[in-house]
């Protein structure tokens, strides 16, 4: 496990509902930890959402202050460093969606190399209009990268259709996933279901993280 883990992917790819899981699961293990929240770039929902629960969880919590409200200002408060300064605490990190969002990552990143005990994790979504293949999803991926200046090292299957998920559309995207991490020769990390589903998946798929859904959605696709 490295210190420092990102979540980066494509809007409606549901990094930040798994980035706050993860975070809370590594503060049960009992560790120190802090949740950074780089969307900046007028997301669609953010970690931010979710600020009580880090807090009751004791995870320390960073974002911009106009997080929230509706001032889309591209900054982020003098805290944010923590990710990189304070090594004694396990840094989660929410990237904004697609390029766009990864360029606020830019200025951490020469840090998180020097100190290279960091996952950059690519957050792939195959019920999503833009990456519902490989090509897709791996074109969004060169484009992140390309703008953090930063490589992903691993692969996390998040597909899902909100609510409406179903143990066969999990089963459905294991292929999609396999092949991304073919062409890309990163793993697969692990593979994000609802709570819900996860006696029914186990032994069917390696690798699962149950989550509960602590972010709010609002889209749906027709």
């Amino acid at each position: 496990m490295k210190r420092i883990t990102i979540f980066a992917g494509h809007y409606g790819s549901g990094k930040t509902n798994v980035a706050v899981n993860y975070a809370l699961s590594l503060a049960d293990s009992g560790l120190r930890v802090s949740l950074s929240d780089l969307d900046i770039v007028n997301p669609y929902f953010r970690s931010k959402d979710s600020e009580k629960i880090l807090s009751d969880a004791g995870i320390r919590f960073i974002s911009s202050e106009y997080a929230n409200s509706n001032v889309d200002v591209p900054a982020l408060p003098p805290e944010a460093y923590a990710v990189t300064a304070d090594k004694e605490s396990f840094a989660v990190v929410d990237v904004g969606g697609d390029d766009r969002g990864a360029l606020a990552l830019g200025r951490y990143v020469p840090s998180i190399i020097e100190e290279n005990n960091y996952e950059m994790l690519f957050v792939v979504n195959k019920f999503r209009p833009l990456t519902k293949d490989a090509a897709g999803a791996l074109e969004v991926m060169r484009e992140i990268e390309y703008a953090a200046k930063l490589n992903f090292t691993g692969i996390v299957n998040n597909s899902n259709i909100g609510d409406e998920t179903t143990v066969q559309d999990i089963l459905s995207s294991v292929s999609y996933a396999e092949e991304i991490s073919r062409i890309t020769g990163l793993p697969v990390k692990m593979t994000s279901v609802h709570y819900s589903l996860e006696k029914e998946l186990l032994g069917k798929i390696p690798d699962i993280f149950p989550i509960k859904l602590y972010i709010r959605q609002t889209w749906k696709d027709k």
